[in-house]
């Protein structure tokens, strides 16, 4: 439930505009709902500024399909990790749901609102080093903007052609937290980390050949580096990093 939601449903209930029975039909299902499967934390959004998201990897269609259903009834809902075949199912059942297919993300929120009430002050910058890094770094987006935040991207900038990244300084300095996502050697946190003076969320991800150990090489890269102020998340989580950075950005 929403931290507003419940604030206007006990605002009722002390004007007497709902009844206590109504009340207590309404919070029934907190602070969790057991699915049998699973068990929805509903509480979380109270709790934490943020609702409880999906993981959708591994699960059946049907049980992303209950399981977004139940949380819509009482918050917005992000997805992560989910197939086209999970987005039809559940665009069947609530028709505001919007799929990233490039993100595997699927978003839900009111009709005619957008997912998170942005903080326009605070921009959070997700750069990508290639193109291949891109679906890392949408989730990071999806996810930054699903928490109310600022968005800007720049992609495509990594070590090989450093005068991509330098001519896009402005857009750089701008950023109040800098999410940097790439693959191969893992080199761009650290560059970035040398040009600003705000936090930089390094996230390695499994894009390279064999010696890059599917993210185990830019990610050992990146925990040395030698540029202070570099936070690093695990192996193409690009949720993880902008959860923090939103947390930063708050």
């Amino acid at each position: 439930m929403e931290r507003d939601k419940l604030k206007e449903l006990l605002e009722n209930l002390q004007k007497q505009n709902i009844s206590v029975e109504d009340a207590i039909r309404r919070l029934e299902k907190l602070p969790f709902e057991d699915l049998g499967f699973a068990k929805l934390d509903h509480h979380r959004n109270i709790r934490r500024g943020y609702p409880e998201v999906v993981f959708c990897q591994n699960k059946t269609v049907e049980q992303v399909k209950s399981i977004v259903l139940c949380l819509a009834e009482q918050t917005r809902v992000l997805a992560t990790r989910a197939t086209p075949e999970m987005f039809s199912a559940v665009k069947a059942v609530l028709p505001a749901a919007r799929y990233n297919e490039m993100a595997r993300t699927i978003t839900v929120a009111p009709e005619g609102t957008a997912p998170g009430a942005e903080d326009t002050d605070r921009q959070i910058l997700i750069i990508s080093a290639g193109t291949s890094d891109i679906p890392v770094a949408e989730e990071a987006v999806e996810t930054a903007r699903f928490m109310g935040n600022n968005v800007e991207t720049l992609y495509d900038v990594g070590v090989a052609g450093l005068h991509r990244l330098l001519g896009n300084k402005d857009k750089i300095d701008n950023a109040n937290v800098l999410i940097v996502v790439a693959g191969m050697d893992g080199a761009l946190p650290s560059v970035v980390g040398g040009l600003v003076n705000k936090p930089v969320i390094a996230v390695p991800t499994s894009v390279g050949y064999g010696a890059s150990f599917q993210g185990v090489g830019p990610l050992l890269t990146m925990l040395t580096s030698c540029a202070p102020g570099v936070t690093v998340v695990n192996i193409d989580n690009g949720f993880g990093a902008a959860y923090f950075a939103s947390l930063v950005n708050k």
